[in-house]
């Protein structure tokens, strides 16, 4: 049979509009819409026939939800009102009724079930191009800013669309400068409600959900950040992804810990970041600092999680009786450049699994400030416990510092001076947006 055979065939079926006869030839001629596809084959029909075209009314097939693209589009386009975006993609939820006809149609005209294409995909890319020429965007198919879902259950006068807008982010690194600050909020101990638990030794404040007495801090990094982020992109929620954290009695300096900060349901995206930074650093009062901020895709929450660092530490030890500097040196190259063994360590035991981990020291030295102390500077392997390298916590990591010295050693202050991926760096362009604020 040829095309124009077919397309008798569809005719044949009942009122059939322009859009719905060319959506079953979809594959063929390419370049055309299926309006345009299916006027052509009805006029050559016609022509073929010698017999007179007449327009056709009340198409039983999508029951004239292809002459609505244009009304469908400038709902999208109300609904989407006052949302900052430069990608989209449009979904359609099509009644179950207008999918039977669509497959009806051709089942009756003898073609095969996944002739052409589907009407819920035309609907999709018909609204979709009339969207991005309305608001200047592009489509976006894996991950947009917004998504529009066109209800043709509901219809237009009942709202019917929904808009679902994807979270926006902003990657950079944070110092923390002062101790006893978490880096995000921890839940309180009772209820598991928001707040941020302390160590047992820590404050009393009682917990703002249950009241009780959770051991909160009063703030973290987290609440010293994330609330400015959220409230530049008029965001309803936002979290705090880092890489890694510090113990909350270390400070983070150097060149800081990379971040991203999460917004959902952002109104807007395109965030100055210089000043973003600005407002932040003022915000956190010394704090806690941002910089290197950037916009980023939605990739570099995980890549922040999972990229493998190393992390360069310096610490303030003690030493139970004197140390000369002979021997410190000698006991810090032996640990350069050793793998060592480290049993879970007393103080996480009781939230980390109980097994034996390896970890490589990369670099190490140190000098005596007096001969009960000193101040050590040791990069090591993400996941490295320098607190228990130095003191050997009872034996459970071996080599340590207390070994080889034979002294009790002890870290009395921590500073986290650098976190750095292991074989790149966390800012790959490709993970972040470049577009200029407006």
């Amino acid at each position: 049979m040829s095309i124009l055979d077919d397309a008798r065939a569809v005719i044949a079926n009942g009122p059939v509009c322009n859009a719905c006869l060319g959506r079953v030839f979809a594959d063929r001629s390419f370049g055309l819409t299926n309006d345009e596809r299916g006027r052509a084959l009805r006029v050559a029909v016609h022509l073929d026939d010698d017999e007179p075209s007449e327009p056709v009314e009340d198409c039983w097939v999508c029951e004239g939800e292809c002459e609505r693209f244009d009304a469908w589009a400038d709902e999208v386009c109300e609904a989407l009102g006052g949302v900052e975006f430069s990608t989209y993609q449009v979904g359609t939820r099509v009644p179950p009724l207008l999918e039977e006809n669509d497959r009806l149609l051709r089942e009756d005209s003898g073609l095969a079930e996944d002739a052409g294409e589907l009407f819920k995909s035309e609907l999709n890319r018909e609204v979709g191009k009339r969207v991005g020429a309305r608001t200047g965007t592009e489509v976006d198919f894996e991950r947009p800013d917004v998504l529009a879902l066109v209800n043709l259950e509901r219809g237009l006068d009942a709202g019917g669309v929904d808009v679902q807008v994807n979270p926006a982010f902003v990657y950079g690194r944070y110092r923390k400068l002062e101790r006893d600050i978490p880096q995000t909020e921890w839940p309180c101990r009772e209820c598991g409600g928001g707040g941020t638990q302390m160590a047992a030794d820590g404050g009393t404040e009682p917990c703002e959900h249950c009241g009780g007495s959770g051991y909160l801090y009063d703030e973290s990094v987290e609440q010293l950040t994330a609330p400015v982020v959220r409230e530049a992109m008029v965001g309803d929620e936002s979290l705090f992804h880092g890489a890694g954290r510090e113990d909350v009695d270390a400070v983070m300096l150097g060149t800081g810990r990379p971040f991203v900060i999460e917004v959902k349901h952002p109104q807007r995206r395109a965030v100055d970041t210089d000043r973003l930074e600005t407002e932040i650093n003022e915000f956190a009062d010394g704090k806690a600092e941002v910089l290197g901020l950037r916009r980023a895709t939605h990739e570099m929450v995980e890549r922040v999680k999972e990229l493998d660092a190393n992390k360069t530490y310096s610490m303030t030890v003690e030493f139970a009786d004197p140390v000369d500097e002979e021997a410190l040196e000698d006991a810090l190259s032996e640990l350069q450049g050793t793998t060592v063994e480290q049993y879970t360590p007393q103080r996480v035991d009781h939230r980390r699994a109980a097994l034996t981990r390896e970890r490589e020291v990369y670099e190490t030295e140190g000098t005596l400030d007096d001969p009960r102390h000193a101040t050590v500077e040791v990069k090591g392997a993400g996941g490295l416990y320098v607190k228990e390298l130095v003191s050997g916590d009872d034996g459970r990591t071996e080599p340590s510092l207390a070994g080889l010295l034979g002294v009790e050693s002890e870290v009395t202050a921590l500073d986290v001076v650098a976190v750095e991926g292991e074989e790149e760096a966390f800012d790959d362009p490709d993970y972040l947006i470049d577009e200029p604020a407006e």
